[in-house]
């Protein structure tokens, strides 16, 4: 478990994490969102130790890092997959990592077989591509079996068959009672990693809840209908006092379900073409929780042309 209390860390006049409390629970996959500059980075960099915080503290399993006696045993992580001496091979650089902890050489040629990189273990990192380099970044992390897992990015560089293999990898190591903690700005992958969320803006949480709560509480739902009857299904959802609007020659009518909205259009006597429900998606429910919290957005580029 990661517990997060009350961190504040500032670089000169710049708050980069402000009062930030969350947690991230054992047995589950957590991602943690937010725009650029929002204090990601910082936050796990402080809860490897890495930084300091100015207020407030983070917990691993109910201690800071920097007291844990064995930290690779405890928490793995990778938050830069380009770190490796780049002349050590792949097996050379997880051993050297080895050694220094006290595993076992042969923890080396597991991890290497487990992310895939056994027929490479041999080559020299510095050859490496960036998804071969992801791989030996996650193999790094999970060197000394650790209860907690960071991961920040690490789909870049995969193609789509490493994508969904650590993705599995992700469920399984949560599913065996570990933490397992995500960062990522692609929120599509992101929506089938994540159980549990964690969002900041600014520094400051803006969200920590299940996956399904943050889609449902922050998304709009309805049902979007085609007809060549409008105007009678119009009338209808007038009466019935339904709310709608036009988008693209359909109707979205909130408020009713598919079944109800059938229903309504046959006792209208309009024929369907199209009913389909419109579910939230965490693309959507992002950018409404976070709209005032990115400090560049679009719209402010493009005045600033």
């Amino acid at each position: 478990m990661i517990e997060a209390r009350g961190l504040t860390k500032r670089y000169g006049r710049t708050v980069a994490v402000n009062g930030l409390t969350f947690t991230a629970r054992a047995g589950r996959v957590t991602g943690f969102l937010g725009p650029n500059g929002a204090g990601k980075s910082t936050t796990m960099r402080m809860v490897l130790g890495l930084d300091t915080p100015d207020a407030g503290d983070v917990l691993v399993d109910g201690e800071p890092y920097r007291r844990l006696r064995d930290p690779l045993r405890t928490v793995g992580a990778m938050l830069d997959a380009t770190w490796r001496h780049p002349g050590r091979s792949a097996r050379e650089h997880l051993r050297w990592l080895a050694a220094s902890n006290g595993i076992p050489d042969r923890r080396a040629d597991e991890v290497l077989t487990l992310v895939g990189l056994d027929t490479v273990a041999k080559k020299r990192a510095g050859q490496f591509s960036l998804g071969m380099l992801q791989r030996l970044g996650i193999a790094t992390a999970l060197l000394g079996d650790p209860r907690v897992l960071l991961f920040d990015e690490p789909v870049n560089g995969l193609d789509p068959e490493g994508i969904v293999w650590i993705r599995r990898l992700m469920h399984a190591l949560a599913a065996e009672g570990r933490t397992v903690f995500v960062s990522s700005h692609l929120l599509p992958e992101m929506a089938q990693t994540a159980q549990d969320l964690v969002v900041i803006g600014r520094g400051r949480l803006i969200y920590q809840g299940t996956m399904e709560e943050f889609v449902a509480r922050t998304s709009e739902h309805g049902v979007r209908v085609r007809t060549p009857h409008a105007e009678a299904l119009r009338t209808a959802l007038g009466e019935r006092g339904a709310q709608f609007t036009e988008h693209d020659g359909a109707l979205v009518v909130s408020g009713m379900d598919s079944d109800a909205l059938g229903e309504l259009a046959f006792t209208a006597g309009a024929t369907l073409h199209e009913l389909s429900p419109i579910t939230g998606s965490l693309e959507r429910a992002y950018l409404e929780l976070t709209r005032e919290a990115t400090e560049f957005t679009m719209e402010q580029q493009g005045a600033a042309r």
